[in-house]
């Protein structure tokens, strides 16, 4: 993509939710490398944050970073209202955090994890939903939710990430159908395996034998990559997705086959 090319995006900046993640911060670099200015969002690692703002600097375009805990409703709002504020409006909302589960079969998940994921996952995804629309309404502006492939094609003791998403993936299909008209467009990308951020934490409780296995059930016989999901997330939200809405497109290298 161009990097001049400002008819890719509406006005204001990309606010990507889990931006100092492994999978946020290269959607963040991309949408900067495609000509926009970036907002992003941490909870706890304000340093690695501050990397992914310099890296977007370096490529010459704004961004910030801000500190954000999703169960906090009205932390939600006021991190949404200054980064629109900031940067002149939101043309895309991106929602790329994910839950560290504890990797249990669904009868044996402690109840206390079950709230906690959810109430992080998918009651922060609606948090932030519900104070973006109103400023992507302004800019006819688009969302790109990251979900799982696990949707598709269930992986046993993943269903601490696949059930908050499902529900991700519902609110995308109805914002989709019911904000058509202010000119909203809301897709998802359901990830397979990603070589970065939760899947290297994961790594260290799997056997070798095990991530083997995960990686012979992908039709490609390998893992993706962070500037794979980075590329579609940045064509999803750009003009030349202009007619692609309430979509669910699986980046799992054929896991769900």
């Amino acid at each position: 993509m161009d990097v001049t090319d400002r008819a890719l995006f509406g006005a204001g900046a990309a606010l990507v939710i889990g931006g100092s993640g492994g999978v946020g911060q290269a959607i963040a670099a991309g949408f900067a490398e495609a000509g926009s200015d970036v907002a992003l969002t941490y909870r706890s690692n304000e340093a690695k944050a501050q990397e992914v703002v310099g890296g977007i600097e370096q490529a010459r375009r704004k961004a910030a970073a801000i500190r954000l805990d999703l169960t906090d409703r009205e932390g939600a709002r006021a991190a949404v209202d200054g980064a629109a504020e900031r940067f002149g409006g939101l043309h895309t909302l991106v929602l790329a955090t994910g839950a560290d589960i504890s990797m249990s079969y669904a009868a044996d998940i402690d109840p206390d994890e079950w709230d906690r994921t959810i109430a992080g996952d998918l009651t922060g995804s609606y948090n932030v939903l519900r104070a973006a629309i109103p400023h992507l309404r302004a800019t006819r502006g688009s969302i790109v939710a990251i979900t799982s492939a696990g949707l598709i094609r269930h992986p046993p003791k993943d269903i601490l990430s696949v059930v908050p998403k499902a529900g991700v993936e519902a609110l995308m299909r109805g914002l989709a159908r019911e904000e058509g008209r202010s000119g909203i467009r809301a897709n998802s990308i359901a990830l397979g395996v990603i070589d970065a951020g939760l899947f290297h934490r994961l790594e260290q409780r799997l056997t070798p034998a095990f991530v083997e296995a995960m990686k012979r059930n992908t039709a490609l016989r390998r893992f993706g990559t962070a500037e794979e999901v980075a590329d579609l997330a940045v064509f999803l939200a750009s003009s030349r997705a202009s007619f692609i809405t309430g979509q669910s497109i699986a980046l799992d290298g054929g896991y769900s086959i």
